[in-house]
């Protein structure tokens, strides 16, 4: 019973992470044969009391547990793991052979001596599950899933955003919850782009499972309304911004999570109705804040290492006026930590390591005389202002609209005191809401979308049409439940240059 609720809160508290970003600095000692890196401590609680931002919301940051509990955590190994083929593309004999493999754990600090032994493992860490599904047919095998979910495939018939994984010789699970389910693309040519912002449906998968499992209905429904309170409830906001969510039927809830399309996610934090966009990973070694809300402050390699943590499960063991959302799953009260699980900091030095070693696929898009022009158009417009070269940002938060920041936080914060006044809703009524939005770097911009912190809009031809603010306007990304038409307000800098002009910027930004 308690390695069914451990796996239980692990499922629940992380079905759509996560964001990593990675190292601006790390000391490290080098030797001609040997790479001895200093690995900081990812839960100091000096460090972790100032890497968050104070919500809208409560005006202080979430508090967290003790370094003693969080310690005391088991270790989560890191097994071997295994490609998923989409039925039909399998080859013969695959699945079986995999029954017939020993468990093996794949993650051992004392075999790594260099740099590139630290980054192939991080890789393994990037890959690695948090929970895991022995019952095969309601997914990964199941024709109609894929057929129902849309999910892209490589060239040779991988799914790549889950692996097969063996802890018991004979028993195949689906692992999921890694980095890579959110952060791998497949482009439209089959490739894969680890990493980048990922374009794998995992909001229609949830509707599917709410569809189809084997529940009865309405214990779906419960089941469902209870992962909303525990994944999204801000218990000590009024209005509720769940209240719509708790009225509605499981067919309902269904269609709320079909609505929200490949690349954004109704991510823990956030909210089905206000979901985030997935992040580009690639280049988060020179960001200031993580999240599109700016949550938490990235100082160093500590802050990054603390971010995973908290995105891998500890941020559900956080408090936030006297909520803390793991107590749901156990009667009211903190668990015991040896019910639950977390990385090592060996594992999380790894994984960044890994991210930082990322590199974007090749630019198809040639600097021409288009671009050049383009180039002209952003340097004459002012959007060097936000979108500063090299990185393509600032590093600033852009104030959500409606939130007017207390005083201390000009001097604690880099605050562009600006609104553009795009949608406030996920930056004042969630539980990673700030009040306020990071700039976003413009780089690798022709390999990603959708686009807007909730991606609203697929393309960036879509984002410079003016007619996106009028109200009977059809978002090409994210519409939200029930939608058919709404404006997608705000950044309205470029909406009034000329066709040319737009076509030219267009051309320079697919560039970078």
């Amino acid at each position: 019973m308690a390695a069914q609720k451990m796996r239980g809160a692990v499922l629940l508290l992380v079905p759509v992470l996560s964001i990593f970003a990675v190292i601006t600095a790390g000391q490290v000692q080098q030797s001609e044969n040997n790479f001895s890196p200093v690995i900081p401590k990812t839960w100091d609680e000096a460090a972790l009391a100032s890497v968050e931002l104070p919500l809208a919301s409560t005006g202080v940051p979430p508090e967290h547990i003790s370094g003693d509990y969080y310690y005391r955590m088991l270790v989560r190994p890191i097994y071997k793991s295994y490609p998923i083929y989409a039925p039909g593309k399998e080859p013969r004999g695959y699945f079986e052979r995999l029954k017939q493999l020993e468990p093996e754990v794949v993650f051992d600090p004392a075999k790594l001596k260099t740099e590139a032994d630290w980054i192939k493992a991080g890789e393994l860490a990037f890959d690695a599950s948090t929970g895991y599904d022995s019952d095969l047919n309601l997914e990964v095998r199941n024709p109609a899933w894929y057929e129902k979910v849309r999910v892209p495939l490589t060239k040779d018939g991988v799914m790549p955003y889950r692996r097969y994984v063996i802890r018991k010789k004979g028993t195949v699970e689906v692992g999921s919850f890694g980095c890579a389910m959110c952060h791998t693309r497949v482009m439209a040519d089959g490739s894969v782009v680890k990493g980048a912002q990922g374009n794998f449906p995992a909001d229609r998968t949830f509707a599917f499972l709410m569809s189809t499992g084997p529940q009865p209905a309405q214990e779906r429904l419960e089941l469902q309304r209870g992962f909303i309170q525990l994944l999204f409830a801000t218990p000590w906001l009024r209005p509720d911004p769940l209240a719509r969510l708790g009225q509605m039927s499981l067919e309902e809830l269904a269609s709320a999570y079909e609505a929200i399309p490949p690349g954004v996610m109704a991510r823990h934090g956030t909210s089905p109705l206000y979901p985030a966009q997935v992040p580009d990973l690639i280049g988060v070694k020179d960001r200031r804040y993580l999240d599109r809300t700016g949550l938490v402050r990235h100082r160093d390699i500590g802050d990054l290492m603390r971010y995973g943590a908290l995105n891998q499960g500890g941020d559900g063991l956080s408090r936030n006026e006297g909520f803390r959302p793991v107590e749901l799953l156990f009667g009211g009260k903190l668990p015991d930590p040896a019910m639950l699980d977390r990385y090592s900091d060996e594992e999380l030095y790894a994984l960044a390591l890994y991210i930082y070693s990322l590199r974007p696929p090749p630019n198809p898009n040639k600097f021409d005389a288009l671009a050049g022009r383009g180039l002209k158009v952003f340097e004459r417009e002012g959007c060097a202002g936000c979108h500063t070269p090299p990185l393509y940002t600032n590093n600033k938060l852009t104030i959500a609209a409606g939130f007017k920041p207390p005083e201390d936080h000009f001097r604690k914060y880099d605050i562009l005191n600006v609104s553009v006044g795009t949608d406030p809703n996920l930056a004042l009524r969630t539980r990673r809401g700030t009040g306020y939005y990071k700039v976003p770097s413009l780089k690798g911009v022709w390999y990603r979308g959708p686009f807007e912190h909730n991606g609203s809009v697929l393309t960036l031809e879509d984002w410079f049409d003016p007619r996106r603010l009028r109200d009977d306007y059809v978002p090409t990304g994210f519409k939200g439940y029930g939608i058919e038409t709404r404006a997608v307000k705000g950044h309205e800098f470029g909406l009034k240059l000329s066709a040319e002009d737009k076509r030219a910027l267009i051309a320079f930004l697919k560039t970078l």
